[in-house]
């Protein structure tokens, strides 16, 4: 399909260019700058003017204790004095009076003065202090009888000097609280103006910025229009393009079938011709001898039949790709049936080459064709021992798998439900994403000429469809490969023995909002069933699609719980992120996931003691009961 050079570019459909909406963004943003300048000043203003206001109070209530300070010692003298000179008691009352209420009048006045004004509030309170013990004294001797006395210490004269110091020291205070007055009505002015000025100018900006929006909104109506037309012109070429795409693509479809069905068809004449020349070579050489008279031709008639039986082989393996091959299934017991092919196969591998098993205890039955899964798993790890070429490590590994309704949706080929597991794994040459795309397309392969016909991993994943089971491959160039196989659980037979999953119905352990989960995984639907089943766990979760953008939120979100990560991602693989992240936080949990098996190699060779590993595809269960292990385990 060629490139349509007709199209219009994007921004030639109504995009507005990046340097105009530069242009209209500018304004707005000056103009608001400013506004928010001014209401911040207005506001400041205002609360200057409050303290004003609240100053000049001060002032004017310190005024009016001072003056009933000195107007309290003027009434107390005069009531002395009357009783002095008539000796009535009555003349005593407004002198009580005035005592009572002058200590609280001087302490209002100390507790309300700047700093500079204290001497002289303590000096008329000494003051006040002085002529009050005056006054009850010459009382006192009045009351006693001494009438004399008491007018003698009057004539003394004693009690007015202290008087005119109390007056004095009066004055220099009223003369100090006025200035403050008068320099509060000076700051209270200009704060004032002040408020008006910027009031004036935010209603200046207002009007400035909605005059800018009304004209803004008028260039943007005119260019929507000019957007829309051109848009409309685009649409039309576009549904012009579309229709010659649509005749391209049925061209195209139709040539992949027809090289699809040629490479089918290729592969087969191929292989049947190979398999027919040596039955036909064979046939004639034993007619030629037996004309000569010779009867020595048991190796004709054994190349033949060998001939003969590896094309039967071959339609055997198309009819397993095909679906359609007579199976005989019974109820299986594949430990049992795998401990004993384990045995068989062990030589036949050689001796390069390590094979462990790892059978699940209380395994489910399933329903099956022993011979066709014999030949699957014979199949699998014949391509595991040529992908391994020097040697390794070869595992055979059984588990009950439960394949629930998000991994369904993600392979629309599977039925959720309970599955007896049995995975391949090797940690040979593995496939890039591409030639694993292709596995199972028959007569594929990527062995030499000559190794392979191409129909081994047909015939598996032909025999798993037609048991009603799901096949799945995990591979990385370079590190390895798992070949699971899923096959449906038996119900209602007994299992091999204990059954891992007989408190299935207990809850699942849970996690709380305050434990903050990272979850790094590159496949979008993955990573999106992975953060929905920890969140359903009530775990807080965060999330990233590569390595670089872990390390940023690791460094946002320094209370994370648990790194959940990938192994196998293009930027950075799951252990140097997790090596990188404790560089970071050497106190960070880590659990692994990744589509190898369980007890099969991540990278370079077996998974380590200390590292945790959740395969996939992994069941609710399985996630909730690993990663709570994990948080709870400091050494994970």
């Amino acid at each position: 399909m060629t490139h349509d050079d007709t199209l219009p570019p994007v921004e030639a459909i109504g995009a507005v260019p990046h340097e105009s909406r530069l242009r209209g963004v500018a304004p707005v943003v000056a103009i608001l700058g400013l506004l928010v300048a001014v209401v911040v000043t207005t506001a400041a203003l205002v609360s200057v003017q409050a303290r004003n206001s609240a100053e000049l109070r001060r002032v004017i209530d310190l005024r009016r204790d001072l003056t009933d300070v000195f107007s309290g010692l003027q009434d107390a003298e005069t009531g002395q004095r009357g009783y002095l000179l008539t000796g009535n008691p009555a003349y005593l009352t407004p002198y009580e009076q005035a005592i009572g209420g002058i200590g609280r009048r001087l302490a209002s006045i100390s507790g309300a003065v700047d700093a500079p004004m204290r001497p002289d509030v303590a000096r008329l309170s000494a003051l006040a202090d002085a002529k009050l013990a005056e006054l009850r004294e010459s009382v006192g001797l009045y009351a006693d009888g001494r009438i004399g006395d008491a007018l003698d210490l009057v004539r003394t004269d004693r009690g007015k000097a202290v008087m005119d110091e109390i007056r004095s020291s009066s004055d220099r205070l009223y003369a100090a609280n006025d200035q403050i007055a008068v320099d509060r009505q000076r700051t209270a002015s200009s704060a004032a103006a002040w408020l008006q000025a910027t009031v004036a100018a935010a209603i200046v900006l207002v009007v400035l910025l909605g005059a800018f929006v009304l004209s803004e909104a008028r260039r943007r109506q005119r260019s929507m229009a000019q957007a829309q037309a051109a848009l409309a012109q685009a649409n039309r070429a576009l549904v012009s393009t579309a229709a010659r795409r649509d005749v391209l693509e049925e061209q195209l479809r139709q040539a992949q079938k027809m090289e699809a069905l040629g490479q089918l068809t290729g592969g087969m004449a191929h292989d049947f011709n190979n398999m027919l020349a040596i039955v036909i070579g064979n046939l004639c050489l034993m007619r030629r001898r037996v004309e000569g008279g010779e009867i020595r031709i048991e190796r004709y008639i054994d190349h033949a039949l060998e001939g003969a039986e590896r094309a039967a082989t071959l339609t055997r393996r198309l009819l397993a790709f095909a679906r359609r091959q007579p199976l005989q299934p019974e109820p299986l017991a594949c430990n049992r049936l795998i401990a004993t092919l384990a045995e068989l196969v062990r030589g036949s591998l050689g001796e390069t080459i390590h094979i462990e098993t790892v059978l699940a205890s209380g395994l489910w039955q399933t329903m099956a064709d022993a011979s066709q899964l014999e030949s699957a798993i014979v199949n699998l790890t014949v391509n595991a021992r040529d992908a391994m070429p020097e040697g390794g490590r070869l595992t055979i590994e059984t588990a009950n798998a439960h394949l629930d309704e998000a991994y369904a949706q993600s392979h629309t080929d599977v039925a959720p439900g309970q599955y007896v597991l049995i995975a391949v794994t090797d940690d040979g040459s593995g496939m890039d994403p591409e030639v694993a795309d292709r596995a199972v397309d028959p007569f594929f392969t990527t062995k030499a000429v000559g190794r392979g016909t191409g129909l081994g991993l047909s015939q598996v994943y032909g025999f798993v469809k037609q048991s009603g089971g799901h096949l799945k491959i995990y591979s990385e160039a370079g590190y390895g490969t798992t070949v699971k196989i899923y096959l449906p659980r038996l119900v209602g037979l007994d299992r091999d023995g204990p059954d891992p999953l007989a408190d299935a119905a207990a809850p699942l352990p849970a996690g709380s909002p305050q434990e903050i989960i990272l979850v790094v995984e590159d496949e979008d639907d993955v990573r999106r069933v992975a953060v929905e089943a920890l969140r359903d766990l009530n775990y807080t979760v965060i999330h990233a699609d590569c390595a670089a953008g872990a390390l940023t939120l690791l460094d946002s979100h320094p209370t994370v719980s648990l790194l959940f990560t990938d192994v196998v991602m293009p930027d950075l693989d799951g252990r140097r992120l997790a090596e990188a992240a404790r560089r970071k936080r050497p106190d960070l949990r880590v659990l692994y996931t990744s589509g190898y098996s369980r007890n099969a190699i991540v990278h370079n060779g077996i998974v380590d003691a200390d590292v945790r590993l959740l395969g996939k595809p992994y069941t609710l269960e399985q996630l909730a009961t690993k990663v709570r292990q994990a948080i709870m385990d400091r050494a994970a």
